[in-house]
């Protein structure tokens, strides 16, 4: 890895926070409300990245446009009345807080490339104080999803980053393809919703576990 690496771009869920119990609940919640046979969790994390439409397509393949209309929205409520519950918790990683300070200490740029919506995204700092460790943040609203290298490319030209100095740092193959779409090096992590030989098929540059 080269040495001229000055900016990390980190995905959130299954990341830097453990989501993986939550999302799968919600989601098939919000398929059950849609009257839609839910998915196990082997087909709900790997969808976990991409636009809501495209995973609430991938996971209902057979489900018209008005279908998924619907199901996208019960999956937006199902997550306000989570997000309202007093037990409701999604942990950062253990380990994931002092990386982020480690990498601040050590001059790193740092920046955030999520499937979440800003309002998912104001919901993960309400949370966790960990707002101030980011430098520019790029999300679902912001144009093209994953695996679309829009998001990297936007956090590099707001930070004046070019590729080879730029690192994407992800646990879902849809992480890694952006980041080899917009020309950066890729970190895999096999803690979250991807599994290691899944993030070195697409060509992950290391794993981490």
């Amino acid at each position: 890895m080269s040495d001229s690496l000055k900016l990390a771009i980190w995905d959130v869920d299954g990341t830097l926070v453990d989501s993986r119990q939550s999302i799968h609940e919600i989601m098939v919640e919000a398929f059950r409300l849609s009257a839609l046979t839910p998915p196990d969790y082997e087909g709900t994390r790997k969808i976990v990245g991409l636009s809501l439409h495209q995973a609430c397509g991938q996971l209902a393949p057979e489900a018209g446009a008005d279908d998924i209309e619907k199901l996208v929205q019960d999956y937006r409520d199902s997550w306000v009345r989570a997000r309202a519950r007093p037990d409701f918790a999604q942990p950062l990683y253990d380990g994931a807080l002092e990386t982020l300070e480690m990498l601040r200490e050590e001059g790193w740029l740092i920046a955030m490339a999520t499937g979440k919506t800003h309002k998912g995204i104001a919901s993960l700092f309400e949370a966790h104080d960990i707002k101030h460790f980011f430098d520019t943040i790029w999300c679902a609203d912001d144009g093209p999803g994953k695996p679309h290298p829009h998001m990297v490319e936007q956090a590099m030209g707001a930070l004046g980053c070019a590729p080879h100095e730029s690192l994407m740092i992800g646990d879902a193959i849809h992480d890694i393809s952006m980041g080899r779409a917009a020309g950066v090096y890729t970190h895999g992590v096999s803690w979250g919703f991807g599994a290691a030989h899944e993030l070195e098929d697409v060509g992950a540059h290391e794993i981490h576990h």
